[in-house]
């Protein structure tokens, strides 16, 4: 039998409040989409923060995404259109200067995240 994820009454998607929370960690880091001032946007494991600077293990960079109104929504509920979404592939690692924002996602989000192809051009 499988666990129902949503239910939807009068139009109003409802999601069980356990998969709100966040991410599961790796290695005690915790999965986040990473802002910077000129390097673009990232999500992965966190592995270390210090000022302005970051470094995200298993990173991918989210160079386009389609299917959230902003990062804060893609850390959220993920991509709506996943195969619309322009994320390469996922590198080691990542040390990142001029960090701006930190957003921890959820579970559902970082499924999605990682479940985006990986684009190539």
């Amino acid at each position: 039998m499988s666990k129902k994820t949503e239910i939807t009454v009068d139009g109003i998607t409802y999601v069980p409040k356990d998969s709100l929370a966040s991410a599961k960690k790796f290695d005690g880091m915790e999965y986040c989409i990473v802002r910077t001032y000129s390097a673009g946007v990232f999500a992965g494991y966190v592995e270390r923060e210090k000022g302005k600077e970051a470094t995200v293990k298993r990173a991918r960079r989210l160079w386009y995404w389609e299917g959230a109104a902003s990062l804060s929504q893609l850390a959220t509920d993920g991509s709506s259109k996943p195969s619309e979404c322009k994320f390469p592939c996922e590198i080691e690692e990542v040390r990142l200067k001029e960090v701006i924002e930190v957003i921890p996602c959820t579970e559902k989000s970082k499924n999605s995240i990682e479940g985006v192809p990986v684009w190539e051009e």
